[in-house]
């Protein structure tokens, strides 16, 4: 039994991943063929949980051939999704792999500007497509023109779901300054968590009282915050917790975050509690980076990696 899940991605990418010898300025470098995903947070969501013998239903704004041949990519994946029509042509990304050195650069495109029309379109798929005391993600950048709290305004056309926000930059200050109402989870990476909070956090516990804090502000019922290598912190009320991040050889860091928020919310959607799933989310973030590219978590690593993530109360 799974309660439903919803993924939303307004700002997707069509992914494309390649390597090069060496990365030389001014001169052509020959690129291997590409490797291309379907991107984004909440698609890459939606395909973790499917990697872990979940369900879920992704909600995706496409727009131009991009978007077309993005969505034939999602639909090759297995994925169920509901497109929403986006203004000008889906942005792309491209990650390049250094054989040389093993480094990894990424360079994402802005994607279209969204308008009052492409947000009402999306209220009102939102009110339609929520189910009641299902859990609905919304992870990734916001598409360019939206305001700072547009993830409160689409939360609030999520009424009766558990809403799990993943973002960065003025969404999430705008989220801890304006809090949520009823937000389910707020993550963070380590460098967001020690800017808000205007102090480096040296030790886990210093990570584990500043989410406390955010709780009891009101900011979210559990608030994550990820410390890299060193793993995950998680906050509730009455609760404290850390998920080790297992010791892996790292081949790529894209879709680490989001195959820990994929296997946090199935687990919590099978009704598991929250060390079940914090174990099972630092589990599958490790998971992620022993793959290529732009690929996710897998789930026999998944299984493999569980005992070395077990979390412990702070």
């Amino acid at each position: 039994m799974q309660a439903p899940i919803l993924t939303l991605t307004l700002n997707p990418a069509l992914d494309m991943a390649s390597d090069v010898p060496e990365i030389i300025a001014g001169q052509k470098l020959r690129c291997s063929e590409p490797h291309l995903d379907p991107g984004g947070g909440g698609l890459n969501v939606s395909r973790a949980i499917k990697a872990l013998g979940g369900e879920s239903v992704a909600l995706v704004a496409l727009g131009g051939l991009t978007g077309d041949r993005l969505a034939g990519l999602i639909r090759a994946e297995g994925i169920t999704f509901m497109s929403i029509l986006a203004p000008g042509e889906t942005r792309q990304s491209l990650t390049v792999t250094e054989q040389s050195s093993g480094k990894q650069y990424r360079f994402m495109l802005p994607g279209p500007q969204w308008g009052e029309a492409e947000r009402a379109r999306v209220f009102t798929l939102l009110a339609a497509t929520v189910r009641p005391g299902g859990f609905s993600v919304i992870s990734g950048s916001q598409p360019p023109g939206v305001p700072a709290d547009f993830p409160a305004q689409l939360a609030a056309n999520m009424v009766g779901s558990r809403v799990v926000l993943d973002t960065s930059g003025p969404a999430l200050l705008a989220a801890v300054n304006s809090p949520i109402p009823d937000l389910e989870v707020l993550r963070m990476d380590g460098e967001e968590g020690e800017e808000l909070a205007g102090r480096k956090l040296e030790s886990r516990i210093d990570t584990a009282d500043f989410a406390s804090d955010l709780v009891a502000r009101g900011v979210a019922k559990r608030v994550i915050v990820a410390r890299g290598a060193d793993g995950n912190v998680m906050a509730e009320v009455g609760l404290r917790l850390f998920a080790p991040a297992p010791k892996v050889k790292v081949k790529s860091t894209v879709g680490a975050g989001d195959s820990f928020v994929a296997a946090l919310v199935l687990a919590l959607a099978r009704g598991e509690d929250a060390s079940a799933a914090m174990t099972k989310a630092a589990a599958a973030a490790a998971a992620a980076v022993m793959t290529d590219a732009t690929q996710l978590c897998r789930a026999e690593d998944v299984e493999r990696l569980i005992e070395q993530a077990t979390a412990i109360e702070l």
